[in-house]
């Protein structure tokens, strides 16, 4: 008999739909709620279901209130926090995590004094609501640019970093206090957006036992169940963290094809209390994230690649699909590159000859 709860997901993008995908294996039942478009139903919802969510912010609404309130909702403290940067990297002071030297842009900071402690370059920030390089602003010493009117206490300045290059980690925590990781990911980001991670990598394995300490330590201190990620600047072999997002991420969609248990599956079995042993890394894994580009089914032919398409309306800017392509044969993999290199729009021939320089 199957004596698992019931999931319900808060959001049915591209994430919700492939936690519910990854939970069919397990015999699950998962429903993932849009709360972007919500109706007026009322959810059958029991006493023993469990609530998750697909994003750290979402609209009000009854439907939204009915799951976000329920006595189940998993780390529902810890979204809010999560979400506001303020609070995420308060935390991270008092933990004494690293991360960029900041401040809140209260009323009474001006850029002078902003660029005294931080330099000529200094990032604000939006405390909450940005993401793939929204909710930014530069204030540049030599172009005399100045703090945003409505942004006074709605965000934070943070000191330039000039790191080697980004790095994520993607972590469970369980009920019990356990927490497994991931191998680190090595990310690419182009206008701000995530465009190629790569996992594993040897010569990023000596900065592992750093990374899932500071994760580790965030996790029990939110007494966290489930997947995180962690993004990282690298400078040397120090890690700074950058952001945290208290649910599955983007820098783990390899997971899909390079390991025997992916990151969805591990949230979801964090969240019904099922075991969980050391995901086995079965393959080197090259994630591409496809970004305002239409569907080519040509990249079905490729022999190493696994297409993930969102069916969701292609703009520009917007993460529609992602392939995986496992890098288990260096020769193939090369040709893959050469052909998404042809297949892909001009944006992409940087980043896939990143991609080839790091593996070939």
């Amino acid at each position: 008999m199957n004596n698992t709860p019931k999931v319900w997901i808060l959001g049915n993008g591209q994430l919700g739909a492939m936690l519910t995908h990854a939970s069919e294996p397990l015999a699950i039942n998962v429903e993932a709620i849009d709360i972007v478009n919500p109706d007026n139903r009322v959810l059958p919802m029991s006493s023993n279901d469990v609530v998750t969510a697909e994003r750290e912010q979402w609209p009000e609404s009854s439907l939204s209130l009915q799951l976000s309130e329920h006595p189940n909702f998993i780390n529902s403290s810890v979204f809010g926090l999560l979400a506001d940067r303020y609070t995420q990297k308060s935390l991270l002071n008092e933990l004494s995590i690293d991360s960029a030297p900041w401040q809140l842009v209260d009323d009474d900071v001006s850029e002078q004094v902003l660029h005294h402690k931080y330099g000529s370059n200094v990032l604000l920030k939006r405390r909450t609501g940005g993401y793939d390089g929204k909710g930014q602003h530069w204030l540049k010493q030599d172009s005399d640019s100045v703090i945003p009117a409505d942004w006074r206490n709605e965000a934070i300045a943070e000191q330039a970093i000039n790191f080697d290059e980004e790095v994520s980690l993607v972590g469970v925590r369980q009920a019990n206090g356990d927490c497994i990781f991931y191998p680190l990911t090595l990310n690419l980001h182009q206008d701000g957006i995530l465009i190629v991670s790569i996992a594993p990598l040897s010569r990023l394995s000596h900065l592992q036992a750093q990374a899932e300490s500071m994760l580790s330590s965030i996790m029990n201190k939110l007494d966290y169940v489930g997947v995180m990620a962690m993004e990282c600047f690298r400078v040397g072999d120090k890690l700074l963290v950058n952001e945290l997002a208290p649910r599955v991420h983007n820098s783990g969609h390899w997971t899909q094809t390079g390991s025997h248990i992916d990151q969805f599956q591990l949230h979801m079995r964090a969240l019904c209390n099922l075991p969980i042993p050391q995901p086995k890394v079965t393959f080197n894994c090259a994630m591409v994230n496809l970004i305002g580009t239409e569907n080519d089914q040509r990249w079905l032919s490729l022999s190493n690649a696994e297409l993930y398409w969102y069916n969701k309306e292609v703009r520009l800017g917007r993460k529609v699909g992602h392939l995986n392509l496992s890098i288990d044969d260096i020769t193939a993999t090369s040709n893959s590159i050469d052909k998404l290199k042809q297949w892909l729009p001009e944006q992409y021939q940087t980043p896939l000859e990143w991609l080839r320089s790091e593996i070939c």
